[in-house]
């Protein structure tokens, strides 16, 4: 057996690693993007949908934990761990909130676009603290797309006139709006970047249950100052919300993380918004123009390029 035999196996588990991380991602994001239709069939405030989603994401992960053995990971939690398990919870809702709140502002398009600066911010983390090489071929598929998320979102559209979707707001509101949206997108890059530096020795299952801990305990008052949702169809909606996009969504999301440098995290969190625009079409009729559907192409093409370099 010749020494290159021998050392087959070795080489193959680094990129097994990257494959399912990237299969992880990638799945994760596709849930991700279905998440407007459970908002808005539930059709209730932002806040409160917030918090119903940590409270049935944090009842799902449990009932998982247990079935997986893996409820002592919250138990063992102590120092560095404990410590970023807090920190992405904190960060996670931070974001949440900070993009719900800038809609109203700078509509939805807009605050799609600039909340999803995120992965240059992620990249930049990653080279500045961790020093990771990302190279100009990443770079450059992270801009394409997000000049691809532009389109998908029809904001080229609005600015034509294209399409009635938007209303023009105040100045001040709209320039408050964009900076929150700013501001949530380095939250939303910080949250990224600890899990995956924790992820290993804190576990996907961790972070995924301390944000939803976090989210229930800082958004309780809400709900009990302005009321609990009519029972009825609502609070199916919002168990889903919680059980598929919370409990499922952030495990496999942060199990593909650690197993991926920052460069390629920051691509594949495109799969989310992109598939959202699909989402919004295939199930409200919200057809997509010729300008949404290029913006798609860019995007389909900037992860093509990045799985062909992995």
């Amino acid at each position: 057996m010749t020494p290159g035999t021998v050392a087959n196996p070795g080489l193959g588990a680094p990129v097994r690693r990257l494959r399912e991380g990237q299969l992880l991602m990638i799945g994760g994001g596709l849930l991700l993007g279905t998440i407007g239709v459970f908002v808005e069939e539930a059709a209730q405030d932002p806040a409160t949908t917030v918090w119903f989603r940590c409270v049935f994401g944090l009842a799902a992960l449990l009932l998982w934990g247990a079935a997986r053995g893996r409820l002592g990971e919250l138990f063992r939690l102590r120092g560095r761990p404990l410590v970023a398990v807090i920190a992405v919870g904190a960060l996670t809702v931070l974001n949440w909130g900070l993009f719900f709140a800038a809609i109203p502002r700078c509509s939805i398009a807009v605050s799609t676009v600039v909340f999803h600066v995120q992965p240059f911010w992620l990249m930049a983390m990653g080279a500045f603290w961790l020093r990771e090489r990302v190279d100009r071929a990443q770079w450059l598929a992270a801009a394409v797309a997000l000049c691809g998320l532009a389109l998908a979102t029809g904001i080229a559209d609005e600015a034509f006139g294209a399409t009635a979707g938007g209303r023009a707001s105040e100045l001040p509101g709209y320039v408050s709006g964009v900076l929150m949206c700013l501001l949530g997108s380095i939250s939303y890059a910080a949250a990224s970047f600890i899990a995956k530096l924790e992820a290993d020795r804190a576990g996907s299952f961790a972070l995924s249950a301390g944000q939803c801990v976090v989210g229930a305990l800082v958004l309780l008052p809400w709900p009990l100052m302005h009321g609990w949702p009519a029972w009825g169809a609502a609070w199916g909606w919002l168990a889903g919300l919680g059980v598929l996009h919370t409990g499922l969504a952030y495990v496999v999301l942060y199990a593909g993380m650690a197993r991926l440098g920052t460069g390629r995290i920051a691509v594949l969190q495109f799969v989310y918004p992109g598939t959202a625009v699909l989402v919004d079409w295939l199930v409200y009729g919200r057809a997509l123009g010729p300008a949404q559907l290029a913006g798609v192409g860019l995007i389909a093409a900037a992860l093509w390029t990045l799985r062909r370099r992995g």
